[in-house]
């Protein structure tokens, strides 16, 4: 092991705690490392990259694509290193007390301090638990919609309970001749005001869960739903399928390094500090008493784990970084930025 492959950070995960992060070790004059287990940074904001995203302070409305892009661009303003495509397995301490992340692909990657920001970990999507549907996931069965216009003048069959099968379906009844969305309970778990007018634009099916589905060629053309009481069956003619049944995710490997965890996500202080020294946690992977699980709040998770890793390291250190308006390290940065 060389000195200059002992980063004072590294970051799990590079979505937009992972992101911000990053930034905000650089004004700190950390030496960072982001290591992102998908191909790409931004994290599951991915997974809804045509939402619009409002609640982002000072930030206008904007598609959920353009936000991941400021935040990369912000997260590289430092120059970090970023390691994609790279999934920590378990981290350890060594005996001279740096800290040794063990990856799936055999590599290790040495660092003082650690923040987990994994989000929902390596989200995989929740398909269809029927026999037929991977025939059909490249035709007209969807996980995600990423072009609505591809569902104008048709038959749309939506699957799901959560925010995103009540948004996908007020935004396809717009365009689709038709929108049917069944939910195998009662309840959704979403916005009231947006089940409201999901039920006023769209034929709503409850408690009924997807059974069958039978082909015309290479597409899905009805479906079978069964009531999930009676069961009673109603088959419907469709020309999509669009299934929004959520993503699982599993962070029991980080239980597994001795990490304290509370229902399935990491345990921190107000500090955003774990119960292991050195190691540090921010986003959604985290929980603690005041937890905020907004994008805001994961910028304020980013901020307290950095400040902890930098007091970490150095004692005497200020506890926070200097505001950017006034911090020498933009000098020489505020020069290149243009002037109207």
């Amino acid at each position: 092991m060389n000195k200059e492959d002992i980063y004072d950070l590294t970051i799990i995960g590079g979505g937009p705690a992972g992101l911000y992060a990053a930034f905000y070790a650089g004004m700190r004059d950390m030496r960072v490392k982001i290591i992102e287990g998908k191909d790409q940074l931004g994290g599951f904001l991915h997974t809804y990259s045509e939402k619009t995203i409002w609640d982002v302070g000072g930030l206008p409305p904007m598609k959920c694509s353009k936000l991941i892009e400021y935040l990369v661009q912000q997260a590289n303003t430092f120059n970090p290193t970023v390691e994609l495509n790279c999934k920590v397995d378990r981290f350890a301490r060594l005996d001279n007390e740096i800290l040794a992340l063990y990856t799936a692909e055999g590599d290790i990657h040495y660092t003082r301090t650690i923040i987990v920001a994994v989000g929902r970990g390596i989200a995989e999507i929740q398909k269809l638990e029927l026999q037929e549907p991977i025939q059909y996931e490249h035709v007209n069965l969807h996980y995600t919609v990423q072009n609505p216009e591809h569902f104008s003048g048709k038959r749309v069959l939506i699957s799901g309970g959560g925010n995103s099968a009540v948004d996908w379906a007020i935004e396809l009844a717009k365009l689709a001749r038709s929108v049917v969305v069944v939910h195998r309970k009662n309840e959704f778990r979403a916005m009231e005001r947006n089940v409201s007018e999901m039920n006023n634009v769209t034929d709503v099916r409850t408690p009924y869960s997807i059974t069958r589905l039978h082909n015309h060629g290479e597409r899905i053309h009805q479906v079978v739903i069964t009531h999930m009481e009676s069961q009673d069956n109603v088959l419907l003619d469709v020309d999509e399928v669009v299934v929004s049944h959520g993503y699982k995710s599993n962070l029991s490997n980080l239980a597994s390094c001795g990490l304290t965890m509370d229902d399935g996500m990491v345990l921190m202080s107000q500090h955003a500090q774990t119960n292991l020294q050195g190691i540090f946690a921010a986003g959604d992977c985290a929980t603690h008493d005041s937890k905020v699980r907004l994008i805001a709040g994961a910028f304020n998770d980013a901020i307290l784990a950095v400040n902890s890793a930098k007091k970490y390291l150095t004692p005497n250190a200020p506890m926070m970084a200097y505001v950017s308006s006034h911090n020498e390290i933009f000098r020489e940065k505020n020069k290149q930025i243009p002037r109207f």
